[in-house]
């Protein structure tokens, strides 16, 4: 598998990544930085691939352990290396397993849950993407699905953090209901004054508390600049505060 080598959070992860197939970009960093917020000392990466949200969450987190779970073999086998690679393969493990297929021995009561998942569900929404990008873009199961395998993975208490399409909102919070509160909603807007393309939200296991609509995050500047003071400020390291109260 012919691989490239790159950079994230000026510098301090480097992941090799597939030339051909899915490759992490801004959702991997964005989730990364609402990751760190996050209150807990054991967190997982539902569907992993590589590794650049995990590993950048795991930089940010120094504290913390951290799974990812990963059902590509190929995949998993570069985020083991990618670890070792950023020198925390102590701290981060990966595991060779099916989010939507765990047996119920395998799960683990993490604090934080966190996920990408793909974008559609439906095979016929989009173009057929390549071969090697299938499952990064098709889901092969409704949303739903997987958002209560996140919940099964977390302790009693634990929570989640998605990064999706804003229009999905709607199916997020349906599949939430009944089972998760304390949700927060974080825009992320392409300009201030365009509609949000992404979303991350978090939520509570077991909560009942109500939904929370932050800001957000505006990645391009009016005037044209490349990004906002705020957009490259995350992209260098800040943390996205889902919870500025905790």
């Amino acid at each position: 598998m012919e691989t490239t080598r790159d950079a994230f959070l000026g510098g301090r992860v480097l992941l090799d990544q597939p030339v051909q197939g899915y490759r992490a970009g801004l959702d991997a960093v964005l989730l990364a930085a609402a990751v760190e917020s996050m209150p807990g000392n054991s967190f997982a990466e539902a569907g992993c691939g590589a590794g650049a949200a995990l590993l950048m969450a795991a930089m940010r987190r120094p504290d913390a352990a951290f799974t990812g779970i990963e059902k590509d073999g190929h995949a998993g086998e570069l985020a083991a290396a990618n670890a070792t690679l950023n020198g925390v393969a102590l701290r981060v493990g990966i595991s060779a397993a099916d989010l939507l297929h765990m047996p119920l021995a395998a799960k683990t009561g993490f604090d934080v849950v966190f996920a990408n998942p793909p974008f559609f569900d439906d095979e016929t929404a989009i173009r057929p993407p390549h071969p090697t990008r299938h499952d990064s873009f098709i889901a092969g199961c409704p949303l739903s699905v997987w958002v209560h395998a996140m919940l099964d993975l977390c302790g009693a208490r634990g929570r989640i953090v998605i990064i999706h399409r804003a229009e999905r909102l709607g199916d997020l919070l349906a599949a939430l209901a009944g089972k998760a509160g304390d949700i927060v909603l974080y825009p992320v807007r392409p300009r201030a004054h365009d509609p949000a393309k992404r979303l991350i939200l978090a939520a509570r296991k077991g909560a009942k508390g109500p939904v929370k609509l932050l800001r957000g995050l505006d990645l391009h500047g009016e005037a044209g600049e490349r990004f906002t003071p705020e957009a490259q400020a995350i992209f260098d390291g800040a943390p996205i505060s889902l919870y500025p109260d905790h």
